[in-house]
């Protein structure tokens, strides 16, 4: 596997997470070195990447774990670390009702804030952050909602009902007022629901026989491998300033083709153009033109129609 991130500093946040530990390992392929902030340990202590306990909503902890060494070896090279490369901040309240709905707002709106402005006034390039599919505003939302219009792409209307998603709006409004301060490149994820590799034979016998139960994640879905490819192209292509990609993979989870999915399931929802045969309408088209992302881990290979 080429190494694309050979000799490059990361400080990744929520590394220990249901995503993070598939992405972890493909970007350690890539020659990246990792510095995990979380609460918990990463899961695989053969991996070699240290984990630092950090508040991130705690400004104080962010500003000096952005430049912590990344081990003990760091303290034989003598002299203090400097800042990442890059950083990748994935760690959040993962959705409502974990804790009540103003500490999710609180946490997830102060520490994606500290992790920008600590990243940006320390000179950091490229910062990533994650938001949410929950942001087109069906997800969370109170009863059985439609979307405006499929595809749903960067330059839709977002307008969720709930507290998580609008937190993950006000992370994206930071990461474009800092993009624009302070010049660098700053990109938004909006990951759809992460699928872990046991998932598929779990939970996808239901999705694909019972397609609604897919209705609030757009029928669409992120491998957690391919979320790690992702970060990969997104540290790689520079000088796109502020941007927002979604962070899907290519292809509807439905037996039948998109078109004839949506006319049954969705007949009164606007299309405003052309959809491939089996595109995701959670449609990741910008991704795959714009860094060049190829699917990977379709989930026809895992579960078999």
């Amino acid at each position: 596997m080429a190494q694309s991130g050979a000799g490059k500093r990361i400080v990744l946040t929520g590394g220990s997470g249901k995503a993070g530990r598939h992405v972890v390992p493909h970007l350690l392929e890539k020659g990246y070195k990792i510095l995990n902030l979380d609460l918990v340990d990463y899961p695989d202590p053969k991996a070699g990447v240290t984990t630092l306990k950090c508040d991130l909503s705690d400004s104080g902890q962010v500003f000096n774990a952005l430049t912590s060494h990344y081990g003990f070896e760091g303290y034989d090279e003598g002299a203090p670390p400097s800042p990442p490369d890059a950083i990748f901040h994935m760690a959040a309240y993962a959705r409502n009702l974990l804790v009540p709905d103003n500490e999710t707002f609180r946490g997830n709106v102060l520490s994606t804030y500290n992790i920008i402005e600590a990243g940006s006034k320390l000179g950091v390039k490229k910062i990533i952050t994650c938001s949410s599919e929950t942001v087109y505003g069906v997800c969370f939302s109170e009863g059985d909602t439609d979307y405006h219009s499929f595809p749903l792409e960067e330059d839709y209307d977002v307008d969720p009902m709930d507290t998580y998603a609008l937190s993950k709006i006000c992370g994206e409004r930071t990461a474009r007022t800092f993009a624009r301060r302070y010049k660098n490149d700053i990109y938004v994820l909006r990951v759809g629901n992460v699928v872990e590799p046991h998932e598929y034979e779990r939970d996808f016998p239901k999705h694909v026989g019972q397609p609604m139960t897919r209705k609030r994640n757009a029928w669409s879905y992120i491998d957690a491998r391919d979320l790690g490819q992702i970060c990969d192209l997104a540290i790689q292509k520079d000088g796109l300033g502020f941007q927002i990609f979604n962070a899907t993979n290519d292809t509807i989870t439905t037996k039948e083709t998109t078109k004839e999915f949506l006319a049954k399931n969705a007949p009164g929802t606007k299309i405003t153009r052309e959809m491939g045969e089996y595109e995701a309408p959670l449609s990741n088209r910008k991704i795959r033109e714009v860094l060049g992302f190829k699917d990977v881990h379709d989930w026809r290979k895992y579960y078999k129609v």
